[in-house]
């Protein structure tokens, strides 16, 4: 039989499916820096302040969009449109009909085949709680398209 994220499109999974695909990289919870004038978008190592480093989850994630406005609660249409969101997003890649890696959770069935493959930001990045914002420029990681 084949999993079901082979079988159904985003929007027919149930909320526990949708849930499993996060493969809990914590790369979506690094702060984004946009150019106003270019609108380019910069990724920071800088992880919001609910993010445990050495977990990669959220301490607060039932409360996370209450608590942080600018937190996204990924829907199909956002998997489509949010371009920011990391290449390795098991909600990217299906929403651009590409297969999850090895590495995923749900492929590997295992919790911890993330930081092994060293997909995850853990022991890369620093919690916003601990960097003043006028300085985030200085933690810029990658420029994106």
């Amino acid at each position: 039989m084949e999993p079901f994220w082979k079988t159904k499109s985003l929007e027919e999974m149930s909320k526990q499916e949708w849930e499993s695909l996060c493969d809990g990289c914590g790369q979506c919870c690094l702060q984004k820096l946009e150019d106003m004038d270019t609108r380019e978008v910069f990724v920071t190592q800088i992880a919001c302040g609910l993010l445990d480093l050495e977990t990669c989850q959220c301490t607060a994630y039932g409360e996370r969009s209450k608590l942080v406005p600018t937190c996204v609660t990924m829907t199909p249409n956002d998997a489509r449109n949010i371009k920011w969101m990391p290449s390795t997003c098991a909600y990217r890649l299906l929403a651009e009909n590409r297969p999850l890696p090895e590495w995923h959770p749900l492929v590997s069935g295992s919790n911890t085949s993330v930081i092994e493959s060293d997909i995850s930001i853990k022991d890369k990045a620093i919690s916003e709680n601990d960097v003043a914002e006028s300085d985030w420029p200085e933690y810029i990681v990658e420029r994106l398209p």
